[in-house]
């Protein structure tokens, strides 16, 4: 017998991972599904995540979004680097930005001449060979694809924005494709007696709304996945400490309006801020056995580039990931299928991945079992790679000023990190694996910004000698910095919009 298909998706939850994923599904299922999204005004959403990474904007553009129309309408602003202070050592600062670093040679990678010539003293720090760094450093930006009479490529940006708004322009975007909204409290989940799989969820006024596939957007409640399914969950917190956090804007009259994303380490965690055209949002990311939530907070207020517009809102997490994102006929999106703090920006896009790869795996009828297997192989694989890079910047440091600096500096880190710090230690290889989020040069930065200097360099370099490796950086990085000169200012560009 024939499995029956699947006519109608329900989306438990709104928010930004709800709407993001009904518009997605309304995009890729218009004319053959019936999509319905239940949510309550009485529940609020975290919404605090604001900062993104440029696969972003391969989502709006799949969804048909205008960029100007979007930055207008969440108040964005843009973003092409993240600035980190303090994690190498007190004092230092380094910039991860996205796009490229320099420019190979045949098939000889840029920072293997950049390292060759470091260590004769010819060559300036990494940043100075990324175009994204140079005109995030001037404030500077324009949609520049190309540098002009150049090999070159231009820049590469995601944004700043407020996740409310975006969420508010999805559900509009969503409701045209239809996209049914249903206001309501999930009072009750109804499971198969035999299966186990969720056929219903029973609201406040006792409604009762069925479906063939669900998708669990409830946030930290996870209230399908978890609450129905008990799909258990992996706790990463003995390698990613932090489990608390205090959000909250600030007014942004005398900003500079910076194109980057800062990230400033504490004592025990650290702090961010994000530009909007708005107002700047902060927050205090900390580990709760390092420091009371009192310390926290005030450390937050008294960092603050401008007056507070509200009262600090404190989160409470477990960074790590459901143990299956997909089970049975539920798929979690979002806070409800894990969580890995926002130090590189990517829990919007961890979002974005989760209802990516659904439309890629999606099944042709409720017999789901392959389908849930597939994706969930690769959303562990993806969730494993970032929580690697995130324990990256915590354990590759040289801080000793407090006792959570000596834990995350001495702790054992994954087996699959350890063996990346260790090639890169040795002779300078860095390497993306299985297109996994970070590129290469995003490992690179890191590394590097924290302190990491390879002891070796790959002797392909040495067809080259230093004198013609030193004249080839130098040229890049004149090429670089008059291209960035001739860029607006990012508050011009804004302005514009």
């Amino acid at each position: 017998m024939k499995a029956k298909p699947i006519k109608k998706i329900v989306v438990v939850g709104g928010g930004t991972s709800g709407w993001m994923s009904a518009a997605m599904l309304a995009k890729s299922f218009e004319k053959t599904m019936e999509i319905e999204l239940i949510e309550s005004d009485a529940i609020s959403t975290v919404g605090v995540g604001e900062a993104t990474i440029p696969p972003i904007r391969s989502f709006n553009g799949y969804l048909g979004i205008d960029e100007m129309d979007f930055l207008k309408a969440t108040k964005g602003s843009i973003k092409l680097a993240i600035e980190f202070q303090n994690w190498g050592q007190k004092g230092d600062s380094y910039l991860h930005g996205f796009g490229y670093v320099g420019r190979k040679i045949g098939i000889t990678p840029f920072h293997v001449y950049w390292q060759k010539c470091l260590k004769e003293g010819k060559a300036k720090d990494l940043s100075s060979y990324s175009f994204n760094n140079i005109a995030a450093q001037a404030n500077k930006f324009a949609p520049v694809t190309k540098i002009k009479n150049t090999p070159l490529d231009g820049l590469s940006w995601a944004f700043h924005f407020d996740a409310g708004l975006y969420a508010k322009f999805l559900r509009h975007y969503s409701e045209d494709k239809g996209v049914v909204r249903t206001e309501g409290k999930i009072v009750a989940v109804h499971q198969d007696s035999e299966s186990g799989c969720v056929t219903s969820v029973e609201l406040e006024n006792g409604t009762k709304i069925e479906a063939d596939l669900f998708i669990d957007c409830s946030g930290f409640r996870a209230l399908l996945i978890n609450g129905a399914l008990n799909s258990g969950y992996e706790d990463w917190s003995k390698w990613l400490p932090c489990d608390r956090a205090y959000a909250v804007p600030c007014s942004n009259d005398n900003s500079p309006y910076r194109p980057y994303t800062q990230s400033i380490a504490h004592s025990a965690g650290w702090q961010w801020r994000i530009p909007l055209q708005h107002r700047t949002g902060n927050g205090h990311v900390y580990a709760s056995a390092f420091m009371t939530d009192e310390t926290a907070a005030e450390i937050l207020m008294n960092n603050l580039e401008g007056e507070a517009l509200k009262d600090p809102m404190q989160l409470k997490f477990t960074a790590g990931k459901r143990s299956k994102i997909w089970d049975k006929n539920v798929i979690s999106i979002g806070l409800a299928s894990g969580f890995i703090e926002p130090l590189e920006s990517t829990s919007i896009h961890l979002v974005q991945m989760g209802i990516t790869n659904l439309v890629m795996h999606f099944p042709s009828s409720q017999d789901c079992s392959l389908n849930a297997r597939d994706y969930n192989n690769r959303m562990d694989f993806e969730y494993e790679r970032i929580r690697d890079f995130i324990i990256l910047h915590y354990h590759v440091t040289e801080r000793d000023d407090s006792e959570f600096w000596n834990y995350v500096r001495t702790m054992d880190v994954p087996h699959s990190l350890q063996q990346r710090i260790e090639s890169f230690k040795h002779n300078g290889f860095v390497y993306r694996e299985d297109n996994e989020l970070f590129t290469g040069e995003g490992w690179l930065q890191v590394m590097v910004g924290q302190g990491i200097i390879p002891n070796y360099h790959n002797p392909i370099a040495d067809q080259v000698t230093v004198e013609e490796s030193a004249e080839y950086l130098q040229n890049l990085n004149v090429i670089m910095e008059r291209a960035a000169q001739q860029l607006p200012t990012h508050k011009q560009f804004l302005n514009s919009l």
